[in-house]
């Protein structure tokens, strides 16, 4: 049904809807949509209850209820076709994975109107991208910063975006999906694992930037981490680490905050860094250049793992690091191991051990 030209669909409300919020109940009849399109149809007046329009998603349906819903025929994507050079992992008929370089947006936005993944993707793969209840967009499902390189999967068809929409908004909770991030931050953490167990919400001065926020308030937000290598100044002094990172949900700028919460932000981070000018004066002249020509946070998304929508087979994908990060590690001088106990890092002056 989906991504098909203008039609009429009918749903009607069996026993097992009764009571549900109307867009959850349609989600079932109208297998393809996503929750948020069902939920435009519905406020954009495409949705009629004999034959007037309603208008809120969260209306509570009857059993017996005959529901119309006018799908229109997809509208053509904004972005232009701009042919660019991609690095393809993997690309099937459904599905595309891209290792995206730093300094690509994904996605056209305020002063980034051309030269995004998406104009590359519509250029490479034309109309196979997936047009979802009548918006044809190309079928971003995640996506990374503008300047944090790594794994990102595309959906080409319709079918396929509802699948891993609905594996990325599991944030792996149920297995199927499995993202990692390599990290170098400033300091090194003392336990060799642990977790980051705290809010976040945009910054009430400064609304681009996110913010741990009190317990009870903001998005839960988690982060995971392992501390793969150390690295120390001339004195010996833990200065850097290299990190391996699993997010248990999704937030906006989630890892660097995170990181700069625990007092470890993401080298070169421009954002959530900007207090540790200290640590670069550490280090030798070489190094000092190297981080300061960086010109990007130290984060790259080097794990991509999930179920094929389509067919069910497992899929994965590892992605090194790019040249400046490997420069980067490799200028630093590892230092031994000593670590004390796992850890949870919960909100502002809480922690518990775990």
């Amino acid at each position: 049904m989906a991504g098909e030209a203008a039609q009429c669909c009918a749903v009607t409300i069996g026993p097992a809807e009764a009571g549900a919020r109307l867009d959850k109940a349609l989600g079932v009849g109208l297998a393809g949509f996503t929750r948020s399109r069902i939920q435009a149809l519905i406020r954009t007046g495409q949705v009629t209850l004999a034959g007037a329009t309603v208008r809120e998603p969260g209306r509570r349906v009857k059993p017996g209820e005959r529901y119309e819903v006018e799908v229109p025929e997809p509208e053509p994507a904004e972005p232009r076709a701009e042919v660019m050079a991609l690095s393809i992992a993997y690309e099937d008929e459904h599905l595309i994975v891209i290792d995206k370089p730093a300094g690509l947006v994904v996605h056209p936005a305020a002063g980034h109107a051309s030269g995004t993944l998406v104009n590359a993707l519509i250029a490479h793969c034309g109309d196979s991208l997936s047009g979802i209840g009548g918006v044809k967009r190309p079928g971003i499902v995640h996506r990374l910063d503008k300047d944090t390189s790594g794994l990102l999967v595309v959906a080409k068809t319709d079918v396929a975006h509802v699948g891993l929409s609905r594996q990325f908004a599991a944030h792996g909770r149920d297995g199927r999906l499995q993202r990692r991030y390599l990290a170098l931050v400033w300091g090194a953490p003392a336990r060799r694992a642990g977790s980051v167990d705290a809010p976040l919400e945009r910054g009430q001065r400064n609304r681009t930037k996110m913010a741990v926020t009190r317990a009870g308030a903001g998005r839960h937000a988690v982060t995971h981490y392992q501390v793969l290598e150390r690295y120390g100044d001339e004195a010996g002094r833990a200065l850097a680490a290299l990190l391996r990172l699993e997010l248990e949900t999704g937030r906006t700028h989630q890892i660097r905050v995170h990181m700069a919460h625990i007092g470890h932000p993401v080298i070169a981070d421009p954002v959530y860094a900007t207090g540790f000018a200290a640590s670069t004066r550490r280090l030798c002249k070489s190094m000092r250049a190297v981080v300061e020509d960086l010109g990007r946070q130290a984060l790259h998304a080097s794990h991509l793992g999930f179920e094929h929508p389509v067919t069910g087979r497992r899929l994965a994908f590892d992605s090194p690091l790019p040249a400046d990060l490997a420069a980067l590690r490799h200028g630093f001088a590892p230092i031994a191991d000593k670590f004390a106990s796992k850890r949870v890092i919960r909100g502002p002056g809480k922690g518990s051990a775990r």
